[in-house]
């Protein structure tokens, strides 16, 4: 499974998005463009990528921009598995 899918399904399931995750693209909207996508949904995504992917992110990587859209997300933790 690629890094899109992945993010695609860990949004899914930490959101709730149940059949709605399918649709999900690279250049679907997080921050203000799901409902479900709000702060506290951010931590809870952090800790399921950090948990699920065996990666850590650090408090001054996160930005706006890494949560812009899920295909920024995915290039974000592609980036962060690949160093």
């Amino acid at each position: 499974m690629d890094t899109l899918e992945r993010i695609k399904q860990i949004l899914g399931e930490t959101l709730s998005l149940g059949e709605r995750a399918a649709k999900l693209k690279a250049d679907t909207p997080l921050m203000g463009g799901l409902a479900e996508f709000d702060s506290m949904a951010v931590v809870a995504v952090v800790t399921k990528l950090e948990e699920e992917l065996g990666i850590a992110f650090d408090d001054d990587e996160l930005s706006a921009d890494v949560f812009s859209t899920v295909g920024a997300l995915a290039s974000f933790v592609d980036g962060k598995m690949n160093s």
